[in-house]
């Protein structure tokens, strides 16, 4: 392959260092949700949050005319649906939210994955992309499983302090989304919807698959990347 079809191939981000930015507006989301809905303007933050992390995704997977072109056409009902429900909340609102917010961030996953498969050599790009990638593979099936929750009332159980209708609110979502992804569960909210046992049963074998895929790509460019040995005389 020529030089200037390897720099096209391996193109990522709108600008220098784009994915470590993502990943910093990842980390920032998932740190400050348990405790931003807990102030006065917490939806407001969330909102605003959320907005920070779509927008960075974009810039972080926009390397190509058309891969930007394609994040930008999805990425703009998620940001959209997202204000129009925190100032004008309805059902058929939060669906179509939850459902963008879906598709947006499995371009985003495939968008990364691919990234780092076709990487030449293993540098802070490639990792941060490996971690914002599991990052958002959570963050999906929060999503999902907050429209699961939506569309089916009662699909989870709440095992601690249990309340009838209690709903599955983001953080609860996300909360999950992490146990089942790490294969850990607490056992605290529990999935009896068969649609939601299912997503449940696919995000515990992503997870372990994921990281199996990553560490030998990551494995493999850096045994790639090293000089070989001299032979002894």
């Amino acid at each position: 392959m020529a030089l200037d079809d390897l720099k096209r191939a391996t193109t990522h981000g709108v600008w220098r260092l784009s994915v470590a930015q993502f990943l910093i507006a990842l980390v920032l989301l998932l740190l400050t949700a348990p405790f931003i809905l807990d102030t006065p303007d917490g939806k407001l933050i969330e909102a605003a949050l959320f907005t920070i992390v779509f927008l960075s995704a974009v810039l972080a997977i926009g390397g190509r005319r058309r891969t930007l072109f394609l994040a930008i056409l999805l990425v703009t009902p998620v940001v959209a649906g997202t204000w129009l429900d925190h100032f004008q909340p309805s059902f058929s609102v939060k669906i179509w939210n939850l459902v963008a917010c879906v598709v947006f961030s499995g371009f985003v996953i495939v968008q990364l994955f691919r990234y780092m498969l076709q990487a030449p050599r293993v540098d802070s790009e490639v990792l941060c992309a490996g971690i914002s990638t599991y990052l958002m593979l959570a963050l999906l099936w929060a999503f999902a499983y907050m429209l699961v929750a939506h569309m089916v009332p009662g699909a989870f159980v709440f095992t601690v302090n249990p309340e009838p209708d209690r709903p599955l609110l983001a953080f609860d979502a996300l909360y999950f989304s992490f146990s089942t992804l790490t294969t850990l569960g607490y056992g605290d909210i529990v999935p009896v919807d068969r649609v939601a046992r299912q997503l449940a049963i696919l995000e515990s074998t992503t997870g372990t698959l994921y990281v199996t895929v990553l560490i030998a790509r990551l494995v493999s460019l850096y045994s790639a990347a090293e000089p070989p040995a001299r032979p002894q005389s």
